[in-house]
C-alpha cells in the first residue's frame, strides 16, 4: 500500500487507543497533532492541549499551525484528515450525564469544525457498545450471528447512547458535505502486553469475555485499519466492525455457541476461530486483514499446549 503524508488532526492521541494508533500514522511518514486536554509526549507528534467540548477552542486548534517549522512555510498549511478518537471511554468513570455530554458536543465540535474548513476525510471512533451488549443491565445475547453493521443498535447506557448519537451526528454531516466520514465500531482494545496478562484467564473462564461478544481488537491491527481508512477515498459515509479475525476465547465458534448463544440465529457458516464480530465490511471495502493474534503469544490450552516464552 503507498502512502501518501497526511497532515492529521488527531483528537485523544494520549489514550489507550489513540496512543498507538497516533503513533503508527507518525511512522508511516505522517504530520500528526495531537489535540488532547493531556500531552502524548511522543517527539513525532506535537502536543495541543484542547478542550474539545468548546467549539472556540476545537475550530482555533484545527484551524491553526501545528509546529513552529510550520511558521517557515509561506503560507499556513490545513489539514488533509481528522481522526477522532477522543473521548470518556467507558461508562463508570464519571456520571452519565457528563458522560453523554462530552463525547456527543465534542464529536459535534470536532465535525462542524472540520467539514466548515473543507477537510474532506474524518475517521472517528464509534464502538462495539453501540449494539446494546457489553453494557447491557443483565446478560443480553445478539439478535443473530455474526454481529454485522446491519444489527440494531439499541443500547441502553450512556457510553453507548452518546455513540449511537455520534453515528447520526456524523451521517448528517457528511450528508451536508459530501465528504468522507467513516465511522469504527471497535471492540474491546487490546495491547500486545495484555495477551500475557489477561488472556490465560478468557481462556480458561470463555464467560468473561460474553460482554465484548468473545472479540478484541489488537492496537497494531486498530493503526492498521485507521491507516487504510485515510487512504480509501469515496467512500460517503460507512460504519465499520473493527476487530481481530479470531475469537479471544480458546473454545470453538461452535462451542461458544453452544454455551452461550443457543437459540440465537447464525446466517451463515462460521469457521471454528471465527470472530462472531463480523469483519466482512472492512476486509471487503478497505483491504482490512488483521495480522495479529493471541495465539501468537499463548498456546492454545485446547492444543494441550502453555505460555510460550
Amino acid at each position: 500500500m503507498v502512502v501518501t503524508r497526511m497532515r492529521i488532526f488527531f483528537t485523544g492521541a494520549s489514550g489507550k487507543a489513540g496512543k498507538h494508533v497516533a503513533t503508527h500514522l507518525a511512522e508511516q511518514g505522517h504530520q500528526v497533532t495531537n489535540a488532547d486536554l493531556v500531552p502524548l509526549g511522543h517527539p513525532d507528534v506535537a502536543d495541543l492541549r484542547v478542550d474539545l467540548t468548546d467549539a472556540g477552542e476545537t475550530y482555533s486548534a484545527m484551524a491553526g499551525l501545528a509546529t513552529f517549522d510550520e511558521l517557515e512555510l509561506a503560507e499556513q498549511p490545513s489539514y488533509d484528515a481528522v481522526v477522532h478518537y477522543a473521548a470518556v471511554p467507558r461508562i463508570l468513570l464519571t456520571s452519565d450525564a457528563r458522560t453523554y455530554a462530552t463525547n456527543v458536543l465534542s464529536t459535534f465540535n470536532v465535525l462542524e469544525a472540520a467539514t466548515r474548513l473543507g477537510i474532506r476525510k474524518v475517521v472517528f471512533a464509534s464502538s462495539e457498545t453501540t449494539y446494546g451488549i457489553c453494557f447491557a443491565q443483565g446478560e443480553r445475547t445478539p439478535l443473530y450471528l455474526p454481529v454485522d453493521e446491519e444489527h440494531p443498535t439499541v443500547p441502553e447506557d450512556a457510553y453507548a447512547m452518546s455513540k449511537v448519537a455520534n453515528e447520526v451526528t456524523a451521517r448528517s454531516f457528511q450528508a451536508r458535505t459530501g465528504a468522507d466520514v467513516y465511522g469504527l465500531r471497535i471492540n474491546n482494545v487490546i495491547e500486545p502486553h495484555e495477551y500475557a496478562e489477561q488472556f490465560p484467564a478468557f481462556l480458561a473462564d470463555p464467560a468473561l469475555r460474553r460482554r465484548n461478544v468473545f472479540a478484541y481488537i489488537d492496537t497494531r491491527d486498530l493503526a492498521q485499519l485507521t491507516q487504510r481508512c485515510l487512504s480509501t477515498d469515496g467512500l460517503g459515509y460507512q460504519v465499520f466492525n473493527v476487530a481481530n479475525a479470531d475469537l479471544s476465547v480458546a473454545a470453538t465458534n461452535a462451542e461458544v455457541r453452544d454455551r452461550f448463544y443457543a437459540g440465537v440465529e447464525v446466517r451463515r457458516e462460521m469457521g471454528r476461530d471465527e470472530t462472531f464480530y463480523a469483519i466482512d465490511k472492512a476486509r471487503d471495502l478497505l483491504g482490512y486483514e488483521p495480522r495479529h493474534s493471541w495465539r501468537d503469544v499463548l498456546a492454545d490450552p485446547g492444543a494441550g499446549g502453555t505460555l510460550s516464552s
